[in-house]
């Protein structure tokens, strides 16, 4: 019995197109992880013991066992090197561009956020603002205690001094 096939998986060259992106990622893991390895000191410690076995395998042991001939100066070794660095630099440079790829989203939404901090920032000082205009309204209208406690002095000199008048005035 045949399959059905689905309305929502893309048929022909567009599934091919679409089953491509994942190798690309696949291969742009590795440069990074080539890029990776060639940048430490292990990688430089193997190679350069590589090499010394290699000149000394080439020098020391029997003509019958040599393989890459010290007078003609180690040619094989010149050439595995050389294909080792022409492959190195491209992917590294691979491994770099994927990099900045990262960075520019990364730089991009730092921007975003940035943009946003900014108009909560404003924001909330439009609102500190509104509300130290409501307080100094507020406290224009209403009375401290000290202000209380003058006015309720002032009127009892005046009352102290009322009945003192009253006094002499009446008969």
């Amino acid at each position: 019995m045949a399959r059905p096939s689905r309305l929502d998986t893309p048929l022909g060259r567009a599934g091919a197109l679409r089953s491509s992106a994942p190798s690309r990622d696949r291969f742009g893991r590795f440069t990074e992880w080539v890029a990776r390895a060639m940048g430490t000191p292990a990688f430089l410690v193997i190679l350069t013991l590589f090499c010394a076995v290699w000149v000394i395998w080439n020098t020391l042991m029997p003509d019958a066992l040599r393989f890459d001939d010290a007078a003609l100066g180690f040619t094989a070794l010149t050439l595995m090197l050389s294909l080792q660095a022409s492959y190195a630099a491209p992917l590294i440079l691979l491994a770099q561009n994927r990099q900045d790829d990262r960075d520019r989203v990364q730089i991009e939404q730092d921007r975003q956020r940035s943009e946003r901090n900014l108009a909560d920032t404003e924001y909330l000082a439009r609102e500190v603002v509104a509300l130290r205009l409501a307080l100094e309204d507020r406290n224009s209208q209403t009375i401290t205690r000290d202000v209380l406690r003058q006015e309720l002095r002032t009127l009892l000199h005046e009352l102290e001094r009322e009945p003192a008048a009253t006094d002499e005035t009446t008969p």
